[in-house]
């Protein structure tokens, strides 16, 4: 298989870019359905001209159907795409990159989905589907869930379905605290979700995610807020993003001399409040409530999902001192990024 493909990659190169940019379509519109093609063209970057062209073809294949709703896969498009997937990570050398980080960061396992998510929005969907199928294969007899906020633990909830735990109990917990940011995206809200989609228990944690020291002390002193935290730091799994140390620092309205403190640490990675610069050294934390990095050594699995070329350096940082069990879950372009600066 490899060998052909290679041989096709210098004989018709363009067949495979072909391939490629269907595969894209396929997937985008599956993520999607039903979905009209100005749309479409506006999420894969395509002119609608382009696309119109790309979507006759797959209709003449009987891959797409048109609704009035929108285009859609048929059950053929369905069975064409899955059987695509596997021959597109051959082409890209997915699995190739993912043994490489493995080795390079020492993780437990890493998974990279197709694209970049800073460019395509049905990217970012298929992380989140891979982030619910990770944890589904990792579910122990009983599980406590820990999940921070963020779009992409946005998609995860949503890619999960009515049998994502069978006979398994399973509690969902933010992470942390609030963000002060939009509701959907807070850890409250996503677990929320999680649970309903699932139909598993749920507990929320109703404290601010940045606070001040004074404050911080007088919160765990609250009997609820000590309950759900107990709950928290006996996490079985933790699902976590890594964001760029700026961005977040923005996003947390961080007030201007802690904001320039971390511009002149050159902090260049964020995870649960935490700040850390290329070599992977916190160099600057924020009070929180909820979990810290430290209580990830007790956890059984932990999932970290980033993606997009623009995050390289921030996962680089990161995963240079997080706990050797975690599993790394990426797109491709972030995946190159990494493998580029090694």
């Amino acid at each position: 298989m490899q060998t052909m493909i290679e041989i096709q990659k210098k004989i018709v190169p363009d067949l495979l870019a072909v391939l490629q940019k269907r595969y894209e379509i396929l997937q985008s519109i599956r993520l999607s359905q039903p979905v009209g093609r100005r749309i479409l063209a506006q999420s894969l970057g395509f002119t609608e001209r382009t696309l119109r062209t790309e979507v006759e073809f797959l209709k003449a294949q009987h891959l797409i159907d048109y609704r009035t709703t929108g285009m859609i896969l048929t059950e053929e498009g369905v069975s064409v795409l899955e059987e695509l997937q596997g021959l597109m990570s051959s082409i890209k050398g997915i699995h190739t990159m993912e043994e490489k980080l493995k080795k390079q960061f020492g993780l437990d396992e890493v998974t990279i989905v197709h694209g970049d998510s800073d460019q395509s929005s049905w990217v970012k969907k298929e992380l989140g589907k891979a982030c619910a199928n990770s944890i589904k294969q990792r579910l122990l007899a009983k599980n406590i869930i820990a999940v921070t906020g963020g779009t992409t633990t946005l998609e995860a909830a949503e890619a999960m379905t009515a049998d994502f735990a069978g006979d398994k109990e399973v509690v969902f917990v933010p992470a942390r605290g609030g963000l002060g940011e939009d509701l959907v995206n807070q850890a409250n809200s996503i677990v929320a979700k999680m649970a309903a989609r699932t139909g598993n228990k749920h507990r929320l944690l109703y404290a601010p995610d940045q606070i001040s020291r004074e404050t911080h002390a007088s919160i765990l002193k609250e009997p609820a807020i000590k309950e759900v935290l107990q709950l928290i730091k006996s996490s079985t799994l933790v699902l976590h993003g890594v964001g760029e140390a700026i961005t977040m620092a923005k996003r947390r309205n961080t007030p201007e001399e802690e904001f320039q403190k971390i511009k002149e640490k050159k902090a260049v990675a964020e995870a649960f409040g935490y700040y850390f610069n290329e070599e992977g050294q916190i160099v600057h934390r924020v009070s929180t409530i909820g979990l810290q990095p430290d209580d990830l050594a007790s956890a059984h699995d932990v999932l970290a999902v980033a993606g997009g070329a623009s995050k390289g350096k921030a996962i680089r940082s990161y995963l240079r001192g997080a706990p050797k069990t975690t599993v790394l879950i990426t797109d491709e372009a972030a995946a190159q990024q990494l493998l580029a600066e090694n």
